[in-house]
């Protein structure tokens, strides 16, 4: 029987989601919990794989199990119990045997946060960058991605990618509405390429701070050139936000592994 799970994790302690032969993974940590928990070898298949220290506010993934009465709620507290600090699970539930937490999912969420002064409790989820951005340059650029399909210009060399075709649906600055220091970036697709959104951050900081016009990013974009995209922001502000499934999946919401 087939189930998926939703959890949280920072990802500073990890290599990121996907499981390594020499390094901490979140993958290889929710496996050995939910194998403890269920006392049978579990394997769980992610909706995607996170890079080296990129967060996830919400990550789903799924997980075969055999057992029998087990109580989801139970389960999700008791993982939660030996789960390191660093890694929650919100919820799990039965889904049908064809769901696939990643090739079901049609489109991925990822948010980026920069705060533009001095804060010590953003320390581990924000990029600390203090320069002054044009939000409303960068905006503009930036809808230049929805445009667009052929992301070579941000694709990491030697990634073995098919293809870098995406199609962003959303690519978006703002200020928190709490918080005028923290400008947010939400950017939406139905997949998105091996250090691809750090690289778009990064350049699109490039233009709010008056390196590159909006037209010279566009002509960044379009060049397919890795060489002249800007350096990546760094990992700590970057969170996977959401993933969004087709309407065909079939979800039960039942409460009891039976």
């Amino acid at each position: 029987m087939r189930y998926f799970i939703t959890l949280s994790y920072d990802g500073a302690a990890y290599c990121g989601w996907q499981r390594q032969p020499d390094a901490p993974s979140v993958q290889q940590t929710v496996e050995q919990a939910l194998s403890t928990l269920l006392r049978e070898q579990v394997e769980v298949v992610g909706a995607g794989r996170t890079d080296t220290g990129v967060n996830a506010s919400r990550y789903v993934a799924h997980f075969d199990c055999e057992a029998g009465g087990k109580d989801c709620a139970q389960l999700v507290y008791k993982l939660n119990l030996i789960l390191p600090k660093d890694v929650a699970v919100q919820r799990v539930w039965r889904v049908s045997a064809e769901a696939h937490a990643r090739f079901d999912a049609v489109e991925r969420e990822y948010t980026y946060y920069i705060s533009q002064r001095k804060n010590p409790f953003r320390r581990y989820s924000a990029w600390q960058y203090y320069v002054q951005l044009d939000v409303e340059r960068m905006n503009e650029a930036a809808k230049a991605l929805t445009e667009w399909e052929d992301f070579t210009t941000f694709a990491k060399l030697n990634s073995n990618n098919k293809t870098n075709i995406c199609h962003v649906t959303k690519a978006e600055w703002r200020r928190c509405e709490e918080d005028g220091d923290l400008l947010i970036f939400t950017i939406r697709a139905d997949r998105f390429l091996r250090n691809m959104i750090r690289a778009i951050v990064g350049t699109l900081v490039d233009v709010g701070r008056g390196r590159y016009s909006v037209e010279e990013f566009c002509d960044i974009l379009h060049s397919l050139d890795l060489s002249r995209s800007s350096a990546g922001a760094p990992a700590v502000g970057l969170f996977l936000s959401d993933v969004e499934y087709d309407e065909r999946v079939e979800y039960r919401e039942e409460n009891t592994i039976v």
